[in-house]
């Protein structure tokens, strides 16, 4: 081999031997193939992390590693996987499953399962339902303008569950709805608490999964290849925090957040062809 075969050589291990760009994210780890859409993922207070995959996958729960393995699961007993979106954990050890994916617009049956943690003695831990629908929506689907009843993320805190709209609307206006409702497990009217504009990129800016922090300073929301994070805000009137925008300089299928600690995120991406089901952290500054 001549020498400029032998340089060509070196470059080329040395390109393979580059770790995948991921932009400020940091790598944990790749999920299983059999978990391909996670859409939602929360810690819960033994600080063991949860996740669940989103429309068309198996009603379960899945334990999983600090690098993305499966570590036990469970199918869920009374809950059907209609469109898993997002996964909260209260304090007290509760989970919180979000079906309340909308893509159309046309669902009347928007749930949220609400699991105790004593249900996960058994081998089948059982849900109950939280119905609940938007009174701001009158027809079904409503108007391409007013397509404002997809959701993604939300979160628990002291009692209720706050839930940050997927804007779909055509043309794209921007707003993300904020509702709240009770954590009782019951028939609710969500109530409106106000509406954000992250921006006006419908690519980056509709909101995919949402957490608070542990000390309930700090909410993100999540969208392809951004994180919003909220602060300076207090509750309910969220609405009027300060929002700061983090481009990830990484576009991929992110579908949620959560926080380890008061200023670390984990988030998940879909597989898309090449690219996806990671698992990342993110230090906040």
């Amino acid at each position: 081999m001549n020498k400029i075969g032998i340089v060509i050589g070196l470059l080329f291990l040395q390109a393979c031997a580059q770790k995948p760009y991921h932009g400020a994210l940091e790598f944990s780890g790749k999920f299983p193939s059999r978990l391909t859409e996670v859409s939602g993922i929360d810690m819960a207070g033994d600080g063991s992390l949860w996740v669940l995959e989103d429309n068309g996958n198996k009603d379960k729960l899945y334990q999983i590693s600090e690098m993305a393995q499966v570590v036990r699961e469970f199918k869920v007993d009374n809950a059907k996987n209609r469109d898993w979106e997002d996964l909260a954990i209260s304090k007290d050890g509760t989970f919180f499953i979000g079906d309340f994916g909308n893509n159309g617009n046309s669902r009347k049956d928007l749930i949220i399962y609400k699991v105790p943690a004593t249900e996960f003695q058994k081998k089948q831990p059982k849900a109950d339902k939280i119905r609940f629908h938007y009174p701001e929506q009158k027809k079904f689907p409503p108007k391409s303008k007013e397509l404002h009843f997809d959701a993604e993320g939300f979160f628990h805190w002291e009692g209720h569950l706050y839930i940050f709209t997927k804007n779909r609307s055509r043309p794209y206006d921007g707003k993300t709805f904020i509702y709240r409702i009770s954590d009782k497990a019951e028939n609710q009217k969500a109530q409106l608490l106000g509406s954000l504009v992250l921006c006006k990129d419908q690519d980056h800016c509709s909101v995919t999964g949402a957490d608070i922090s542990k000390d309930g300073k700090t909410i993100v929301l999540i969208g392809y290849g951004r994180i919003y994070v909220l602060s300076d805000f207090s509750f309910p009137k969220l609405d009027e925090a300060r929002v700061t925008t983090i481009d990830l300089a990484y576009e991929t299928q992110i579908e949620s957040v959560c926080f380890i600690n008061d200023s670390t995120l984990l988030i998940a991406d879909e597989q898309s062809k090449t690219k996806g089901r990671n698992l990342y952290k993110y230090l906040l500054k």
